[in-house]
């Protein structure tokens, strides 16, 4: 609104700007043109004479011709402006008054934008989107471009592999891994890494190729997390769940407790079956005691700290971790409805703390319960 009002004070000083010359009047012109030269010419005729410099017959005869001039100067028909200049003003600010208007939406109507809507949230966050991945495209381009000229820069290639991973070129990302290997040398992480983008490339199946990857990670580190877990997969794809639940339970109980990969190896140890004795964790003393219990009184210290657990995340529910433990301890326990029915509550709770809203439908999707 505040544009257009902008652009009608503009069309107002354009066509005031150019009326205002039109509307000057011609007649103090004219009058002060041949009359104002006569009464010019009388004074200065009064000034020789008083000087000496005409005498007075002279003076006298020249006093006569110049006021019968300036009598008739004076007594002709008023200086007015002729008819037609009057209408051609007339028509200069007619046209100024429509032309002015039109023309200005003439030129608008085909550059301009008048009939654009704003665009909705959700469509700028799309655009914002896009150009920050179109952004990230040229700067791979500009990284593969250097690394054409500087085929051994190992730092250029560490860069780039994780970069064209996450745009999903994960032949390129292979490669790029490969490289970093061949100009960096051996670790676990790009052994790992180089894996994970074979896995990806043939959709998440751990090929032999993946595996020995991930092998030879775990020969330069035997607690890598990522060589690990997807070995653990790799047992559940060849159908030996056990061993893929034995791998698990190994990584679990080495991670730190807020290790972020730590969910997802939760959930696929509870996929296989395999995690009812540790989902949720235990602390040190709990286990010592837990041990020379038979399995019914286990289970039941275990459903006993869930249901302590549920009790407090109803008086604070601002534990996302809180809700996410108890979430997979129901996912563990195979009460699936009561897991759907805790990520509900959960997200009544931090409904309005966008921050942990965000954490918790995250933490939620990796354990699959999106509902």
């Amino acid at each position: 609104m505040m544009l257009w009002f902008v652009f009608a004070l503009m069309t107002v000083a354009a066509i005031f700007a150019v009326l205002l010359p039109l509307g000057r009047s011609g007649r103090a012109q004219n009058q002060g043109s041949e009359v104002a030269v006569y009464k010019d010419q009388l004074a200065e005729i009064e000034r020789d004479l008083a000087a000496g410099l005409i005498a007075a017959p002279e003076a006298e005869a020249a006093r006569v011709e110049i006021s019968r001039r300036l009598l008739a100067a004076a007594g002709s028909e008023p200086a007015s402006e002729p008819k037609s200049s009057v209408k051609w003003r007339r028509a200069a600010a007619v046209l100024a008054l429509a032309g002015l208007p039109l023309l200005a939406i003439g030129v608008y109507m085909p550059l301009g934008s008048p009939m654009l809507r704003d665009f909705p949230l959700a469509e700028r966050e799309r655009g914002s989107g896009s150009g920050m991945a179109q952004s990230l495209e040229n700067l791979v381009v500009q990284v593969e471009q250097h690394l054409e000229k500087n085929p051994t820069d190992g730092r250029g290639w560490n860069v780039l592999a994780p970069v064209l991973e996450r745009l999903g070129r994960f032949d390129d990302a292979a490669r790029a891994y490969r490289n970093s290997l061949t100009y960096n040398g051996e670790s676990a992480e790009r052994r790992s890494d180089l894996g994970e983008a074979i896995a990806s490339a043939a959709g998440g199946v751990v090929t032999a190729e993946a595996k020995g990857e991930f092998e030879r990670a775990r020969g330069l580190n035997a607690d890598d997390p990522k060589a690990n877990y997807f070995l653990g997969l790799a047992a559940e794809q060849d159908g030996r769940k056990d061993d893929a639940a034995d791998i698990w339970r190994a990584l679990l109980a080495k991670a730190p407790a807020d290790a972020p990969w730590r969910p997802l190896v939760q959930t696929s140890l509870a996929r296989v079956g395999g995690g009812g004795a540790t989902m949720p964790a235990l602390s040190d003393e709990t286990l010592a005691a837990s041990k020379d219990m038979n399995e019914g009184d286990r289970n039941a210290m275990v459903r006993g700290m869930v249901e302590r657990l549920a009790t407090r995340l109803k008086q604070n529910g601002d534990d996302v971790e809180g809700w996410l433990r108890l979430v997979r301890a129901y996912l563990v326990m195979g009460d699936r409805d009561k897991a759907v029915g805790t990520s509900s509550d959960a997200r009544q709770a931090v409904a309005n703390d966008a921050a942990r809203l965000r954490q918790l439908n995250e933490g939620l999707r990796t354990l699959g319960v999106d509902g």
